[in-house]
């Protein structure tokens, strides 16, 4: 039985007991474990991309009891990649915050750890219990990094975001229960192994259950009109904790993904496609509300949460067209804006540090101290976030709107992407006109000390990313492209998952 499929929620699960038991009072302690702990997890996540590559899909079968009775982890391409995406992020955000921003409040790393245990183990489930378990301990993890530091509007926030996802998890669990009631099965794999066969009579109470966990998922993506979460707790959280945030939108877009090709996709008759006609439209209406939030934001942070909400409505709105060209284009695009949505947020927390009082809003303030390098890599963050070229998200937009021009919906398609990404650079240009370009005209501020380089690292690192992405372009696609082909073809994932007790295939 290969192991290394379970280390990624094994390895932060110890680690983050361990910072609470042995190292809560150390913090040089504690910063070695952290960081030790999430390279490795960068290491073990390119060997499972490595191990996925061959195109065969492995199950891991806890306690060698076989599915679909027992917990199962599963690992193709897309979960594989997905592990990769958080690790690296991951690790530039924790980089980000041992320069200070940890010792702000208490048990930060502990926290930082289960968050990625929480998010590692969403990508791998096999089945909606554990799937579910995960949403759990991501939501007690992020609320506690989300009040990281105090502050009233941070717990308010919090608060709003907690009850919010607290209803959605009570909505999980009704849409489970519906399913379960019809299908017999909690197992991802055996479930679309029983959805072409449920007959006509059940069809109602499965397709309900289908759209209601639709409706959680788009909580968790932040998809219109249940989007209206995110810029409060994104703007108001920590600026590392809102870079790591970047990558919780995406465990909602995942789960779309996955349920609603592997179950509801060709395969399963009446229910064949069954988010399509609900996805599209709220896709494209959340592109059009973050990037007219980008121009109407007041904040560099409130801005960094618009542009996160218009990224998953582009997302989202490609991902249904259910194609496998549509899919690797939505992947590509996936990887580019979890990338630069963090880098954001950590170049606005690097601005709200240095401009006292005024922090990151859209205000007269003096010049703040490394002001040419803040505002380089602001232009470099705006640059990825707006798709302009030379980035990748200039890539990432040609790959959608090219993946979209067989659907009958394509004009709109079109439109809305260019139009969309036009108000984002005027919004975009606004920021950076009140934030760098008019502070030249005030003396700088005084009494600020500089950060060390190691938050330039993160961010530079991050940005880095990007370059790369922008460069081995056509490698990646091509890799998605393979990516894409496995998804749209379950059987392997069913056979894998089902076709086993002994753990791995």
């Amino acid at each position: 039985m290969n192991h290394l499929l379970i280390l990624p929620i094994l390895l932060p699960a110890v680690v983050g007991a361990l910072l609470v038991l042995a190292a809560r009072h150390d913090s040089v302690l504690a910063r070695s474990f952290a960081v030790a702990s999430t390279v490795l997890m960068l290491g073990i996540a390119v060997a499972l991309l490595v191990l996925a590559s061959d195109g065969q899909v492995r199950s891991y079968a806890l306690g060698a009891w076989p599915a679909p009775f027992g917990i199962v982890l599963a690992l193709d391409r897309l979960s594989a990649l997905m592990l990769v995406l958080t690790a690296v992020l991951g690790l530039g955000v924790l980089l980000y915050a041992i320069g200070g921003w940890d010792q702000r409040g208490k048990h930060f790393h502990p926290l930082f750890q289960f968050e990625l245990m929480g998010i590692n183990g969403a990508f791998l489930t096999g089945d909606f219990f554990n799937l579910f378990v995960f949403f759990e301990i991501l939501l007690i993890a992020s609320y506690g990094l989300m009040v990281h530091g105090g502050g009233g509007l941070r717990v308010k926030a919090g608060v709003q975001y907690v009850v919010t996802n607290l209803v959605g998890s009570s909505v999980f669990l009704i849409a489970v229960g519906m399913i379960y009631s019809v299908t017999g099965t909690l197992n991802m794999a055996d479930l679309a192994r029983i959805v072409p066969q449920v007959p006509a009579a059940d069809q109602a109470l499965l397709q309900t259950g289908a759209v209601l966990l639709l409706l959680v998922f788009a909580v968790k993506a932040a998809l219109v009109p249940l989007h209206f979460w995110l810029p409060g707790t994104y703007a108001n959280a920590p600026g590392p904790v809102a870079a790591l945030f970047a990558i919780m939108t995406k465990v909602g877009a995942y789960s779309i993904i996955r349920l609603y090709v592997l179950a509801f996709g060709a395969d399963a008759g009446e229910a064949a496609w069954l988010a399509a006609p609900w996805l599209l439209p709220a896709g494209l209406l959340t592109l059009v509300l973050g990037m007219t939030g980008v121009l109407a934001a007041r904040s560099l942070g409130q801005m960094a949460s618009f542009a996160v909400i218009g990224s998953m409505g582009m997302l989202l709105a490609t991902v249904a067209v259910f194609t496998p060209q549509a899919t690797s284009a939505a992947l590509y695009y996936l990887i580019h804006s979890t990338l630069a949505a963090g880098a954001l947020f950590l170049v606005a927390d690097l601005v709200a540090e240095r401009r006292g009082a005024q922090r990151d809003r859209f205000a007269a303030a003096p010049r703040i101290a490394q002001g040419g390098l803040v505002g380089g890599l602001f232009f470099v963050a705006a640059i990825a976030m707006t798709g302009m070229p030379p980035l990748s998200g200039f890539i990432g937009k040609l790959l959608v709107l090219d993946g979209v021009r067989a659907s009958p919906h394509a004009t709109w398609f079109w439109a809305l992407i260019l139009s969309t990404s036009l108000i984002a650079i005027v919004g975009f240009s606004r920021a950076g006109s009140f934030v760098f370009w008019k502070a030249y005209a005030l003396p700088a501020a005084p009494g600020y000390r500089p950060d060390g380089a190691l938050s330039f690292v993160a961010v530079g690192g991050l940005l880095a990313c990007l370059v790369l992405l922008t460069v081995f372009a056509g490698p990646v696609h091509a890799w998605l492209e393979l990516t894409a082909a496995q998804l749209y073809a379950p059987a392997g994932y069913i056979d894998a998952v089902l076709g086993t007790a002994q753990g791995v295939r």
